[in-house]
């Protein structure tokens, strides 16, 4: 089943991102990889596609877990978590419909 992954960041997260970044997009290659990533990125804190150093307000992942018990488990372990950028994480089943 697929499962929605939503964080959002603390004030300033920008300067905690860029360090944990590159352990974080290998976390998602290997879902992808794996064939179970849907989608996933970042949503800028301003209305563009680089922010620059506005920086981002969270981040939405859409990927395939066994359980939501697992997926709470790959949550809890990203880089992110663990370097500060998040203030929130929340997991919840999803159906997929369109496309």
């Amino acid at each position: 089943m697929y499962y929605t992954i939503s964080s959002e960041d603390v004030e300033n997260s920008l300067p905690l991102r860029q360090p944990a970044r590159p352990a974080h997009v290998e976390r998602l290659k290997k879902l992808k990889a794996e064939g179970r990533l849907l989608l996933a990125g970042p949503h800028p804190l301003i209305d563009t596609p680089d922010p620059g150093n506005a920086g981002f307000s969270g981040s939405l992942v859409v990927a395939e877990f066994d359980s939501l018990s697992a997926a709470q488990a790959w949550a809890d372990s990203d880089p992110y978590v663990d370097a500060g950028v998040y203030r929130k994480v929340t997991v919840k089943p999803f159906n997929v419909v369109l496309p």
